[in-house]
């Protein structure tokens, strides 16, 4: 396993946030897949869903893991919600480094992605049950992918900063 953190979760769970914060605390750089897929495409992640489907996201998604495996370490990694999904994505991820899941409840979610407009796979007629069913269909598959799970849900962001870096530090502790 590399020496890169991964994290992954459903959309408004804060893994860029807690990122962000996290590459700063262990001097690590911040990478976030949709953004790396977006400029590797040169287009939206909503103009790629758009024009392209979700089909060919997805597919783009396993292609930019495959690179980030061979060319990444010591970063956090902020992965798209979806990406996990595929059985090839989460053994891709375990690869590229040590896998954290940030498990979020729907309430959070809702009021957290309130008037929203960028997410392609909210643009629908009921949100609140969208998000329920994508969350009851995803939290399995997530927490069978991830090293770890953390609740995020009434945390600050300093809080579950704190609660990764001590369980990190010990996980490699044990690996050494």
């Amino acid at each position: 396993m590399k020496n890169n953190i991964v994290l992954i979760g459903f959309m408004g769970c804060g893994k860029t946030t807690v990122g962000e914060k996290l590459a700063e605390r262990l001097a690590y750089s911040f990478l976030d897949t949709d953004l790396y897929i977006e400029k590797r495409e040169g287009k939206t992640i909503s103009e790629i869903f758009e024009q392209d489907g979700e089909k060919y996201f997805r597919d783009t998604e396993t292609k930019s893991i495959q690179e980030l495996v061979e060319s990444t370490e010591k970063t956090i990694v902020s992965s798209g919600g979806g990406l996990p999904l595929r059985a090839e994505n989460a053994k891709l991820l375990q690869k590229l480094g040590f896998v954290i899941y940030l498990k979020v409840k729907k309430e959070t979610v809702l009021s957290r992605l309130e008037g929203d407009t960028t997410r392609p796979l909210l643009q629908c007629e009921d949100p609140a049950k969208r998000v329920e069913e994508l969350l009851n269909y995803r939290d399995p598959i997530y927490e069978v992918g991830a090293h770890m799970v953390v609740q995020v849900d009434g945390k600050s962001v300093e809080e579950i900063v704190q609660e990764i870096v001590r369980n990190y530090t010990i996980f490699f502790e044990r690996e050494q």
